[in-house]
């Protein structure tokens, strides 16, 4: 039996002041409607998605669709938006009379999938609903309880001043038996203030219908947490990356300030990882055994990936985009590795380099303020500080190649396509235009000019 998932998606999210949905707002680097829709990936039983869209629906929709999912979304655009119960009416006609279905929110994107596990399995034959216990539950609808079983919820609003003493709250998620679900929510009224349909309103009626009513209370409060401005973005940001780093240190990596530590991706570690201050990791990222990242660097980019070998150290300040390190690198500080760069075993890229569509052989040094792009540098080849591969004519890009053992000098230019050969050397200050055979010098650089007695400037009265 196909499990269904109704995902409620229509919001404007007005309080985010944002031209971009709510439900498309970035949780450590992922749109909220994403983390959701990975999470059901994850469940392993077959299943279906709903997604009910309204404000921006195309984006919201085409979204949803560049996902590579295993399963079908179905997008339902929900005209006029008159509460929670109406949202999920609109999926009824999509349902199947057998099988379960499951209601959640796509800016309560962090429920996991261990919870929706349980739920399903406590819904049985009726529903249940998922549930949290708060310390200060203002704000919240409260669970009315009778001998144990819950028969109600109540808005804040509407409750009296004992029933605000209730700690248990309503999260809005819940499970539904599909047969339940087709008989229950054609009953809801709008006899309200704002004259909506409240999904809440379907546990009174189950119970009236004397039908068995499960909760689950969620034991992660970071799994209903919802976002409506910001503020409670960013405060579920801060709660997300204390558990992803949580989950690292448990793992062994060596977070030096939990704190100050962000994950926007995926990390694949190793043993004796150290990762300091300041750090961001985005897009898929594997750091090997005995990495060490210095404080304020990023080390990757969305949707590529980046691998760094045994024994790498990453100086701080430095930015590694994407690419291949191997083994024993040494990065920065201040080094910018930019996509399609392999850095071959115990390659040194210093201080104020930036490398660019570059394969840079075993033992290749680029030590400082240094530009290498569309280059392939051979092994223990020596790059001396502020020379530039000239890649770009203003139309085209060409290539350098530089071989083993090469020598290029200080504040040199290597005008691209150009090669300079094996064991050659580049004089410092020249600017190379042609092929440097294997062990040639070259020097290219205006002849140097000594003026005796040269008088110096005076200063203007």
């Amino acid at each position: 039996m196909i499990t269904q998932f109704i995902i409620l998606a229509a919001g404007a999210g007005t309080r985010m002041r944002s031209n971009t949905p709510k439900v498309l707002q970035p949780l450590a680097g992922k749109p909220l409607l994403g983390h959701l829709l990975s999470t059901i990936e994850q469940l392993p039983i077959d299943k279906s998605c709903h997604l009910i869209t309204g404000h921006q629906s195309e984006r919201v929709e085409s979204f949803a669709n560049e996902q590579s999912l295993s399963y079908v979304i179905n997008a339902i655009y929900q005209a006029e938006q008159l509460g929670t119960g109406h949202a999920v009416q609109q999926a009824l006609p999509h349902l199947p009379d057998e099988g379960m279905s499951v209601i959640l929110y796509a800016d309560v994107p962090l429920v996991s999938g261990e919870t929706l596990t349980k739920l399903i399995e406590d819904a049985k034959d009726s529903l249940c609903l998922l549930t949290q216990t708060l310390d200060n539950p203002k704000g919240y609808g409260r669970i009315i309880r009778e001998a144990g079983q819950a028969v109600g919820i109540v808005e804040e609003k509407d409750a009296t001043d004992d029933q605000r003493q209730i700690k248990e709250v309503n999260t809005g998620m819940m499970a539904v038996n599909n047969a339940v679900l087709k008989s229950l929510l054609p009953k809801l009224q709008n006899n309200n203030q704002q004259q909506e349909y409240y999904l809440t309103d379907l546990i009174a009626l189950a119970h009236r219908e004397a039908l068995p009513i499960n909760t689950l209370d969620v034991a992660n409060p970071i799994e209903a947490q919802g976002v409506n401005d910001k503020r409670q973005l960013a405060t579920l940001e801060r709660a997300y990356q204390c558990q992803l780093a949580d989950a690292l240190l448990t793992q062994g990596v060596t977070l030096i300030d939990p704190d100050r530590f962000d994950l926007r991706g995926t990390l694949k570690i190793s043993k004796d990882v150290t990762i300091d201050a300041n750090c961001i990791i985005e897009g898929e990222v594997e750091l090997g055994e005995g990495v060490s990242i210095a404080s304020h660097c990023v080390i990757g980019t969305p949707h590529q990936k980046t691998v760094i070998g045994n024994g790498v150290e990453v100086k701080s300040h430095s930015v590694i985009e994407c690419g291949i390190i191997e083994d024993n690198c040494v990065i920065g500080p201040y080094a910018r590795i930019r996509p399609n760069t392999h850095l071959h075993e115990n390659v040194k890229i210093g201080n104020f380099v930036e490398v660019k569509k570059s394969d840079i052989h075993q033992g290749a040094k680029v030590n400082h303020l240094t530009y290498i792009g569309d280059a392939t540098i051979g092994s223990h080849a020596n790059i001396g500080a502020g020379t530039i591969t000239c890649n770009y004519d203003g139309v085209n890009k060409s290539k350098t190649v530089i071989g083993e053992g090469a020598f290029i000098g200080s504040n040199s230019s290597l005008v691209a396509p150009v090669e300079v050969k094996s064991g050659a050397v580049v004089g410092a200050g020249s600017t190379i235009t042609r092929t440097v055979e294997e062990d040639q010098l070259a020097i290219a650089r205006g002849k140097q000019r000594n003026i005796d007695h040269w008088p110096k400037p005076s200063k203007k009265s």
